[in-house]
């Protein structure tokens, strides 16, 4: 589907790739929404909670229009998890939801699911986190939408996958970083069985889902080979809409599914423990704050800060280069560690307790700014670790301006909400929040009476039955 904001979309991203046109990027510059890579691109969000949605709070940011549909009266469930403002909305859901028009649309009811179909013939995406055959109960599947819509791309993330005998079970990502094998791998290690000592450790947020979402972006991006030679989003997406125009220049069916899996999507960050385990027969398991044959990486004490000083305080240090580590020993004064039973890492490997013992004795009579203070000049990578007060604070934060802060409500009435960046930063396109979370519903008479033609009169009676919020 060739339609204007495709071609808003093309000429933009040629702004963003063509040298003759590139804008040195700048902390002031911020672009508008046309100047973005992917204006033009529309994208119909009918998933909830975080895998779906954070794939389109990621590609709202860089330009695409999001249509989140959210059922009336009670919207996505992520409005009020964990901490609410004083308007009873969750700050997170203000940032996930931001850039997004939330338009409330019941999809348990034939006329709300009719108001769906007539949307999805006129988007690029749809973007659907449903436990895999819900669209197609609905009616809205790949096989109902694309007799309207050819070229619409789904992008459906679950648990398991659209295929496969797990396809049907529920999947939330704790229990899908489980089943790929990454729980495994964290936690405390039992000396004698090289296994787990006790339960696996988690990290404290939902992290398979929102690498699926990341997944699920990569797979999504529209681009017209017609007017661009190539779109790069590190870590973002491109793969669908390059492959969708291929297919129109061949004359092929050119609608796609991006079908991604939370499992696969952990699996597809294990490292090389498959094939480790296939060509050695090793079986990977925790290794608590360090990592797997790779010497010196770990966390390390340092005395507590003057500031918090019932508060245990660590430091990270990185120095399995050979060079690195040979500079980290000369910082610390452990030379006699440094020679060919030291030179290489395999060499390390089998000294690990040895030289862990040595930096460990050497940091814990140390505050951490006194490390820092050594290791930097030394050219060790070495780093705090911090909880988000420090980071709130950090001067490199600030100057990279990676927490912005997003005005919520109305203009004389409203409240700053600190909120991270969205990433990567691309040269020349200066992408800022550029609203919000909505409030439900708030874009609904808009968007139907604008792209679907309905009239104040028809927009009541579909609000008395309950069909849109």
């Amino acid at each position: 589907m060739v339609s204007s904001r495709a071609a808003r979309s093309h000429r933009s991203a040629i702004r963003v790739l063509c040298p003759g046109n590139v804008k040195p990027f700048t902390s002031t510059h911020i672009s508008t929404a046309d100047e973005l890579p992917l204006s033009g691109v529309r994208v119909l969000e009918l998933g909830q909670l975080i895998a779906g949605p954070f794939c389109g709070q990621l590609l709202g940011h860089f330009g695409a229009e999001v249509i989140k549909i959210e059922p009336p009266s009670v919207g996505d469930p992520l409005r009020v998890w964990r901490e609410l403002d004083v308007d009873g909305v969750s700050p997170w859901f203000r940032s996930l939801g931001r850039n997004k028009k939330s338009v409330a649309i019941d999809l348990r009811q034939d006329e709300g699911r009719a108001l769906v179909k007539r949307l999805a013939a006129k988007s690029d995406v749809i973007l659907e986190n449903f436990k895999p055959g819900t669209l197609e109960k609905w009616g809205l599947g790949p096989l109902a939408l694309h007799p309207l819509n050819p070229s619409l791309i789904f992008t459906r993330v679950s648990g398991y996958g659209q295929t496969g005998p797990w396809s049907s079970r529920p999947g939330y990502a704790s229990v899908c970083e489980a089943e790929s094998g990454f729980r495994y791998i964290n936690g405390l290690v039992d000396p004698e069985t090289n296994s787990l000592s006790g339960p696996p450790v988690r990290p404290n947020i939902s992290l398979g889902d929102s690498v699926a979402g990341l997944h699920a972006a990569f797979g999504t991006v529209r681009v017209s080979l017609k007017f661009v030679f190539a779109l790069i989003l590190d870590g973002a997406q491109v793969l669908a809409l390059l492959s969708r125009q291929k297919m129109v220049s061949n004359g092929e069916k050119s609608g796609q599914t991006v079908d991604v899996s939370i499992m696969e999507s952990m699996l597809n960050l294990m490292e090389g423990i498959i094939p480790e385990y296939d060509r050695k027969g090793k079986v990977r398991g925790p290794s608590g704050s360090s990592v797997t044959g790779i010497v010196p990486t770990n966390a390390y004490p340092c005395l507590p800060s003057s500031t918090t000083p019932s508060t245990p305080t660590y430091i990270i240090i990185g120095a399995n280069g050979d060079t690195l580590y040979a500079r980290l020993m000369r910082a610390i004064g452990r030379e006699d560690l440094i020679g060919p039973d030291y030179a290489q890492n395999r060499h390390r490997v089998v000294r690990q307790a040895e030289i862990e013992e040595a930096i460990s004795d050497w940091t814990r009579v140390r505050p951490a700014e006194k490390v820092l203070e050594v290791l930097d000049k030394a050219g060790v990578p070495v780093g705090r670790v911090v909880g988000v007060k420090e980071i709130m604070q950090s001067e490199h934060v600030k100057a990279r301006g990676a927490v912005e802060d997003v005005w919520v409500g109305e203009t004389d009435s409203g409240w700053n909400v600190k909120m991270p960046g969205v990433f990567p930063v691309l040269e020349g396109s200066g992408a800022k929040t550029r609203w919000a979370g909505p409030d439900l519903g708030q874009h609904t008479d808009d968007v139907l009476i604008k792209e679907l033609g309905l009239d104040t009169k028809e927009l009541a009676r579909l609000r008395d039955c309950g069909i849109i919020g």
